[in-house]
């Protein structure tokens, strides 16, 4: 598990972009896996699982200890001797013992527990990969609105040049006495209000790339974005299949694995909790000597002679525990019935957002279907009418009413091309492929 999670997350860690000017989606993407500190985060909870898991592993396993105690004793009123005849007020103690324990059986708790550590430990793993998609989903988003706010500013910035000529051939024909006063300062009022919706476009295209720089965590002042070319095709694709997409993520997304292995933990954690019923075995030795500076044999014979060796077994039955495993096995069966829940309501959340994807996608290759002989119909009518105004069959309002129309009709393209674009990319991320645009 670990090394498979580790591959996924490194295929996408070279980084690429800081060296770069402008940032691609895979630059994003990339810089963002290696330098998140959510994601960083995430991963030092895994390695507290890994080391947690070890740990329990090793509770399997004999303890062993060594222990070593030393003293000086004064004693200035005594009159014994010691064995060579000679009254000692001053005296030295050393003891020395090894001990070891070996819990046997105590229901199978501690295997039990290393089950469950090693499922909290594939469920950290998990919840890396999980902040990782929440990370890539949330800059796909960001960068797609800002290639479709380039287009915008671009259409809006066609729009203010068209006006400044509208206004500049309006000045024109005032002066041979072909347009009022009145026309001439409504065109100068439209170029105006398109001066505006440019800086307004402009404004939005900067706040998408703050957007994105803050979710890259960055701090350098000078951040651009590659503007890759987003065709037509692109957003006439294939849209995948609402259900193969929902099957094929039930398999792959981390949410829903983790959500599984939360029910396999209740299953170990009922059995834990039922082991508190059941006896203990233990098995315990150890080995212990002592020396005085009392005694007048040597040092090493002391500790030959007073040396200990002990052994026993351990039997520790529950009688009554004040009701405490009944309520932790009750409490265990509330919790595999909660993770029941939890793993059909991730299950339904899940299809609730492709769903809402594909249906999105759906819709949305619809509209810019439509809206592409929209802007072709209302950009033969926009030339129409300004032929037809310049030969004064058309006034200066169903001039400006057609150029209006012609700008709603360009916006509806880029947002729904690009919103098609968006939603066909995320049902294929679902699918466990990479996000590209």
């Amino acid at each position: 598990m670990k090394k498979k999670l580790w591959i996924a997350l490194m295929a996408l860690a070279p980084l690429t972009a800081a060296a770069q000017q402008k940032w691609t989606l895979d630059d994003c993407l990339s810089y963002a896996m290696k330098n998140s500190i959510t994601l960083k985060k995430s991963e030092l909870s895994w390695q507290t699982a890994t080391e947690t898991r070890k740990q329990s592993e090793s509770a399997l396993l004999p303890s062993l200890s060594a222990n070593t105690e030393h003293k000086a004793n004064y004693r200035p009123w005594t009159d014994e001797q010691t064995d060579g005849g000679s009254i000692t007020k001053v005296s030295y103690t050393g003891s020395y013992e090894v001990n070891g324990k070996w819990t046997v059986w105590n229901g199978n708790q501690n295997h039990n527990q290393v089950k469950l550590n090693r499922l909290s430990e594939e469920k950290a793993g998990l919840s890396v990969l999980e902040s990782a998609n929440t990370i890539q989903e949330s800059i796909a988003k960001v960068f797609v609105q800002i290639l479709y706010q380039t287009d915008a500013v671009e259409v809006n910035r066609q729009t203010l040049e068209t006006a400044r000529k509208n206004e500049e051939r309006g000045k024109a024909m005032l002066e041979v006495g072909k347009m009022s006063k009145a026309d001439v300062a409504q065109l100068s009022a439209q170029r105006a209000t398109d001066e505006y919706n440019l800086v307004s476009a402009e404004s939005q295209l900067a706040n998408y790339k703050l957007q994105l720089k803050q979710l890259l965590e960055l701090t350098t002042e000078e951040f651009d974005v590659a503007i890759p070319t987003a065709t037509d095709e692109q957003a006439l694709g294939l849209i995948p299949p609402l259900a193969e997409v929902y099957q094929t993520a039930l398999l792959q997304r981390p949410e829903i694995r983790k959500a599984e292995l939360d029910k396999q933990s209740g299953d170990v954690q009922l059995k834990i909790a039922k082991a508190g019923w059941l006896p203990t075995f233990s098995l315990s030795a150890g080995v212990a000597t002592n020396t005085t500076t009392l005694g007048s044999n040597a040092w090493s014979t002391q500790m030959r002679d007073k040396l200990a060796l002990s052994g026993g077994v351990g039997i520790s039955i529950p009688l009554f525990d004040q009701r405490k495993t009944r309520t932790a096995v009750n409490k265990a069966r509330i919790q595999q019935l909660t993770a029941e829940l939890d793993l059909q309501d991730k299950q339904k959340t899940l299809w609730k957002t492709i769903e809402g994807y594909w249906l999105e996608a759906q819709t949305s290759q619809q509209k810019f279907r439509a809206a592409i002989t929209s802007v072709e119909s209302e950009q033969t009518s926009y030339e129409l009418l300004s032929e037809q105004f310049e030969l004064g069959l058309k006034n200066i309002v169903e001039l400006m009413t057609g150029k209006d129309k012609l700008l709603k009709a360009q916006q509806n393209l880029l947002q729904s091309k690009y919103t098609t674009i968006l939603n066909i990319e995320l049902l294929r991320f679902y699918q466990g492929e990479k996000l590209k645009i």
